[in-house]
């Protein structure tokens, strides 16, 4: 398997997300600010500039709720040891093989398709087809997943 620990991945995870809401956090000061900027005050019954700045403002504010909650979830996701012979579950690193090729796979809550440990490894959430297709699969089992209108068979040789 490869050389990263959960809590590393776990870490680099939040960074990112820590990342997107410092630009989220400013994008809705943004917002906000032309939502109640002078210029934004309607100069007649048909400008609807402030009304649509408060609906950006208020989008911002959602997605800022979102990056939080997808944090807190993160912080919860299991980093020890999993158990010899268990599933595929949430937390767990699976390795595959696809058509000759190993790929690995990190089972979190959220933050699916990001790319991990310099790119060798990605997320899948348990939502997703191939996180759906993973989770409660044990070593050596094969499991069928749909992606991209193609069936593919992927052998899990490896599950930490």
């Amino acid at each position: 398997m490869n050389s990263w620990t959960k809590t590393q991945l776990r870490d680099e995870l939040l960074a990112v997300l820590a990342a997107q809401l410092a630009v989220a956090d400013r994008a809705h000061q943004a917002s906000l600010e032309g939502a109640t900027h002078e210029e934004a005050k309607p100069e007649n019954n048909k400008d609807t500039r402030a009304l649509e700045q408060s609906y950006l403002a208020r989008g911002q504010a959602q997605r800022l709720m979102e990056l939080k909650e997808a944090m807190a979830a993160i912080q919860l996701i299991p980093t020890g040891d999993q158990n010899q012979g268990s599933p595929c579950a949430l937390g767990s690193i699976v390795q595959v093989e696809d058509e000759g090729q190993t790929q690995s796979y990190w089972i979190a809550s959220t933050g699916g398709g990001t790319r991990l440990a310099q790119g060798s490894i990605q997320v899948v959430t348990p939502k997703s087809p191939l996180g759906r297709a993973l989770v409660g699969c044990s070593l050596d089992d094969d499991c069928e997943v749909q992606i991209a209108g193609s069936t593919r068979t992927l052998s899990i040789v490896a599950i930490s």
